[in-house]
């Protein structure tokens, strides 16, 4: 069984930093790929970033210059450095393990508890 647990969230102040972590216990497959959700009350879940195999990693544009999405290489860590933080980025941000689909869509599989991130003066 994988599991997944996220870290790192909280209130910061527009403008700054966080870094989230994804400790994943269990097996975890160096083929598969990784990817953040975020999702505030009220709103439609959404793709973040996510990363393949190979360490390629895919932004949506909201998050473009300012998000950074990496793992370690046996699969036990994933981060999400965010920097430049504002207001509507405050969601619950969940971490998860999956795969890409032959169309290129990424399919999350596992999914850790989510962490909460506050951006607010």
């Amino acid at each position: 069984q994988v599991q997944l647990v996220e870290s790192g969230g909280g209130l910061v102040q527009p403008g700054g930093s966080l870094r989230l972590s994804c400790a994943a216990s269990g097996s975890i497959p160096r083929s598969n790929a990784m990817g953040w959700y975020r999702q505030a009350p009220g709103k439609q879940r959404e793709l973040v970033a996510s990363i393949t195999a190979g360490g390629i990693t895919i932004y949506t544009d909201s998050v473009k210059g300012r998000f950074t999405m990496s793992r370690a290489n046996v699969w036990s860590t994933a981060y999400l450095q965010m920097n430049s933080l504002k207001p509507e980025d405050t969601a619950i941000y969940y971490c998860t393990q999956g795969s890409y689909l032959r169309d290129g869509t990424y399919s999350p599989g596992v999914w850790g508890q989510g962490t909460q991130v506050t951006v607010s003066s």
